[in-house]
């Protein structure tokens, strides 16, 4: 951390790793989805947060690639609690000015849920604030596809190897017309990223909490905040150069 005198860096775009909803659910002796359910209702306290302080952009990871391995029924339980949600909040999404979008991989979920996805995310088209919601996601698939992308633009010539840059391979990842996460918050104790936002996490601060996602509330989200605007931000320059970079590396809504 440094001293009080850092000028902080302004905070558009925050990243968190929802983590702890079994840990949470088994401490109380409850079943898996009640973990997630009180997973799901701490999200719509942060997203208030969130506007409450200006904050363009919050990215979530809600289910990972790897998370198709759990048992059978949490995974049903799951996407049936992830229809439900999108159901419950997307008028309040509406009034509160709140775009969505879910990014991952889309062929393995439901046509059902397909189909209430599409309608949720025109809906809150217009809306100020956005809030990603990260299905699916991997962020390996991410560079993965974004790369396979390049390739059928070199296959068909409309592209030459050498031609591809750190820019183009970025316009091709999922958040691209984003500007890339400032903070990653890790609630429930583990400090590691897992496969999130792999290329656009490269110069994000990092938060870990020991505390479970369903305890993480308001105030320490606000806590994360303040921590965020104490640190100095080198970019893998000096001090001096940092905000230049950092104003050159963004991308505006």
């Amino acid at each position: 951390m440094s001293d009080q005198s850092t000028t902080p860096h302004p905070l558009r775009h925050v990243a968190v790793i929802m983590d702890g909803n079994n840990r949470w659910a088994r401490s109380r002796d409850l079943p898996s989805i009640a973990g997630h359910r009180a997973g799901a209702e701490r999200l719509e306290e942060i997203v208030n947060t969130c506007r409450e302080i200006e904050l363009e952009c919050l990215t979530v990871f809600a289910f990972s690639s790897e998370n198709w391995t759990r048992p059978q029924q949490e995974v049903s339980g799951l996407m049936s609690l992830f229809a439900t949600t999108l159901k419950r909040y997307r008028r309040d999404l509406v009034r509160q000015d709140v775009c969505l979008r879910i990014i991952g991989r889309r062929d393995r979920l439901s046509d059902r849920l397909n189909r209430l996805i599409d309608q949720v995310e025109e809906e809150t088209s217009g809306g100020r604030y956005r809030l990603n919601i990260a299905t699916d996601y991997g962020g390996r698939w991410d560079i993965t596809q974004a790369a396979q992308s390049l390739a059928q633009d070199v296959a068909a010539g409309r592209l030459q190897p050498g031609e591809i840059t750190e820019d183009l391979l970025s316009a091709r990842l999922c958040l691209a017309d984003m500007p890339e996460p400032d903070l990653l918050i890790r609630a429930g104790a583990e400090c590691r990223i897992s496969n999130f936002l792999l290329w656009q996490l490269s110069y994000a601060e990092l938060y870990f909490s020991p505390c479970y996602w369903p305890d993480f509330d308001r105030a320490r989200f606000l806590q994360a905040v303040e921590e965020y605007h104490q640190r100095q931000r080198r970019f893998g320059t000096n001090p001096s150069a940092a905000p230049a970079l950092q104003q050159a590396s963004g991308t505006g809504l």
